[in-house]
């Protein structure tokens, strides 16, 4: 791909390489700041939503669930949308700074619903069978396009923080390599560092000062975040658009159909055309025997002329080994793509339903009057991101490397499914708590009622800390597996796609699980068990939904360790270039 000059190499050839100023670390204040204060201000208009949406919108909590997961669904899809965007005609620092300013316009309007009455219904009177008057067509409207502001800033972000961040370190350099592999784990610490905070202080003023003034901080959070980032818009290197990665994956595809009846000679590379332009910036790919249809895309008939140069006369006729070689990682990447995204499905049920479980719990600490808001509990789950990231990259991932050779340790695919393991024995926590938060309520003395709830237990809310800390544990292991497995298994002009493509499977999650509660809610509903998932969970059976998800989970496991062991590793001829020293082996992946 094409990188502009920094004002300090711009004397030299625009595409000469050699000019160009990699900063590295120098720069990261300016772009971990910028996502510090960013994800403050994201998540702290978001992370409470379900209770924004249920106390001051007074929605039921099956609705407020499902459109909070499809408004996290909708912002992770978006990133496809922006990605595409991103590779065809921004890049990424433009795309970059539309996205933060959408992200600031959109906290500004979320926080306008509260600050004016007529934007937002009547508060509901707290006594127990109530009639609550639910938000009319125009506060509705309002609250949708405030989320939608938030959405396109979201997508625009998430995409390209993390490869722009990447693209300050040289990957020719052992350094660059190394820094490249410190910045995925300390980029995630950040990012769940700005959760604690969002889910602590801002969740606090929200729910016991003003929601105008815990919504007015993340704006302003915001408003920090862009001054932070554009503030270092002279040093960064700023990769430009260079088409869209979907456009060359179509072609291959079409030119592989269209030559589909041609047969291919022998199992190597001999006989195919293998062109690679002088200007051709992502590493050499090896041929590779898998999805061997896809080759005769590169197959030379009497009828593809070339140019003078080498190249194609007609590139939807006729595609390079190489060309073809990047889709295969593209589609090799996809079965584990899927049973990787899986694991969101547990992880949202940690951020929803874990709050609900939080308000019909004990939730004061100690002997005193201090209660912790519900959606701060969810704070423990990025706690133990928080913490175990700095150890992995500190202490495991050197310990691992003595006895593996690997920069990382461990390959990608092992961690993901490490914490795919984890999310399995998080759920199983999770049932088994709520079991015994329910006993407590049905057997002993209320603490009192949650206002459209129902009976508060008397178990302490710190029974739910240790499922989300292996949730956290489990998403330091998998979630950042994953966002590294795809950065690096992807050409190097599609890792905005990559980055993309790990928030497509948050996304998918969101919606998967959104059909998941809503088909509980009505098989559960009429049944003689009684629905599993009612306004009050004391009279509903939280605990057997929590082991459905965990048997899903076990089966998603099974499922990714196959295709975990299918899967191939990218081969690149020129070692130099390969980002990652596990994937110079071409050999299958024990997890």
């Amino acid at each position: 791909m094409e990188v502009e000059k920094t004002q300090e190499n711009i004397t030299g050839e625009e595409d000469d390489e050699s000019k160009i100023v990699y900063r590295g670390w120098k720069v990261m204040p300016f772009i971990i700041g910028n996502e510090t204060f960013e994800k403050l201000g994201i998540v702290g208009s978001s992370s409470n939503l379900v209770i924004y949406l249920t106390t001051v919108f007074n929605m039921k909590s099956i609705t407020a669930a499902t459109v909070v997961n499809i408004y996290g669904g909708t912002s992770n899809f978006g990133t496809i949308v922006a990605a595409f965007l991103c590779d065809s005609y921004f890049g990424r620092y433009k795309t970059l700074s539309i996205a933060m300013i959408a992200c600031f316009l959109g906290s500004v309007a979320m926080d306008l619903t509260a600050v004016i009455n007529q934007l937002h219904p009547d508060k509901c009177a707290k006594e127990i069978g109530s009639v609550c008057k639910g938000p009319s067509i125009g506060q509705i409207t309002f609250l949708a396009g405030a989320m939608v502001l938030l959405v396109i800033g979201a997508g625009g972000i998430r995409p390209c923080n993390l490869p722009f961040g990447a693209d300050q370190f040289d990957p020719k350099t052992k350094e660059g390599k190394r820094g490249i592999e410190s910045f995925f784990n300390w980029y995630f610490f950040t990012f769940t560092f700005a959760q604690m905070v969002s889910l602590t202080l801002i969740v606090y003023v929200q729910s016991n000062v003003s929601w105008s003034i815990g919504l007015a901080i993340p704006a302003i959070l915001m408003l920090l975040g862009c001054i932070i980032f554009f503030a270092g818009s002279k040093l960064y290197v700023k990769v430009k658009a260079s088409g869209s990665p979907i456009h060359s994956i179509t072609r291959v595809l079409v030119v592989a159909i269209k030559k589909r009846r041609l047969k291919l000679v022998g199992s190597s590379s001999d006989g195919l055309y293998n062109y690679i332009a002088k200007d051709f910036k992502n590493s050499k790919l090896s041929h590779t025997k898998q999805f061997r249809c896809l080759d005769k895309g590169a197959i030379q008939t009497l009828d593809d002329k070339l140019n003078i140069d080498g190249s194609p006369a007609n590139p939807w006729n006729l595609c390079s080994v190489q060309q073809v070689e990047e889709v295969k990682c593209v589609i090799r990447v996809l079965p584990v793509w899927l049973s990787a995204a899986l694991f969101y499905i547990a992880y949202i049920q940690q951020t929803t339903y874990t709050i609900f479980q939080s308000l019909q719990s004990d939730r004061r600490l100690g002997s005193g009057t201090f209660k912790i808001p519900a959606a701060t509990y969810t704070v423990f789950l990025m706690l133990g991101m928080t913490i175990f990231i700095p150890i992995y990259d500190r202490v495991v991932v050197p310990f691992l490397r003595k006895y593996t050779g690997r920069d990382g340790g461990i390959t990608q695919l092992q961690r993901v499914g490490a914490g795919l393991f984890l999310c399995i024995t998080s759920m199983m926590v999770s049932a088994a708590v709520e079991q015994h938060r329910r006993n407590v309520a049905l057997t002993r003395p209320p603490l009192g009622f949650a206002p459209r709830k129902g009976a508060i237990s008397s178990m302490s809310g710190m029974w739910l800390i240790p499922q989300l800390v292996l949730m956290g544990i489990a998403d330091a292991l998998a979630g950042v597996g994953q966002m590294e497995f795809y950065y690096k298994q992807f050409p190097e002009n599609m890792r905005s796609f990559a980055g993309s493509l790990y928030y497509c499977g948050i996304g998918l999650s969101s919606y998967l699980s959104s059909f998941l509660l809503s088909a509980v809610h009505d098989v559960t509903e009429g049944s003689s068990g009684g629905n599993w998932l009612p306004e009050d969970l004391n009279k509903g059976r939280l605990e057997y939904f929590y082991y459905f998800v965990a048997g899903m989970m076990t089966l998603n496991f099974g499922y990714f360790l196959l295709v975990s062991r299918w899967y191939r590793y990218k081969d690149v001829v020129d070692k130099d270039k390969d980002m990652d020293k596990s994937c110079d082996e071409f050999d299958k992946v024990s997890v």
